[in-house]
């Protein structure tokens, strides 16, 4: 026969606290700063770094986690920035071959699937660690 348990033994339930990152308006903000990005379509030149820097700027002091988030961000606009000239120089160089024309197209289309896969993971409490990003801020 197994031996009664007591109640006494088991602990009671601790009371937790939210991770402040976990608060929905938070998450919110962060997936907006990393949706901000997407401004660059519509600002052409650096709207997809202006975008960024504005939300990071308003709200690095009042939502925790943002400050990092931000300077991840900043540090994936800025990188793809460069990256998106350094494909345009090739393609401009290599403009008779097939490869170079669509490099420019190809980095486009991973960077917007990128920016909306850091959304998504803001949206849902989790940190994004973007591929081929210089840490300009840190």
């Amino acid at each position: 026969m197994e031996p009664e348990k007591s109640d006494a033994a088991v602990p009671p339930e601790l009371p937790t606290t939210p991770n402040p990152e976990d608060l929905p308006d938070n998450r919110r903000w962060i997936t907006i700063l990393h949706l901000s990005g997407l401004l660059g379509l519509l600002v052409p030149g650096f709207g997809h770094v202006l975008g960024p820097l504005i939300v990071w700027l308003l709200k690095k002091n009042d939502v925790p986690g943002m400050d990092a988030a931000g300077k991840n961000v900043l540090n994936f606009q800025i990188s793809w920035t460069l990256l998106g000239i350094l494909s345009g120089v090739v393609a401009a160089v290599g403009a008779c071959l097939v490869f170079p024309i669509a490099l420019p197209i190809a980095l486009f289309v991973l960077w917007v699937y990128l920016v909306f896969k850091g959304a998504v993971r803001a949206s849902n409490g989790l940190p994004t660690a973007f591929p081929l990003t210089i840490r300009f801020l840190s």
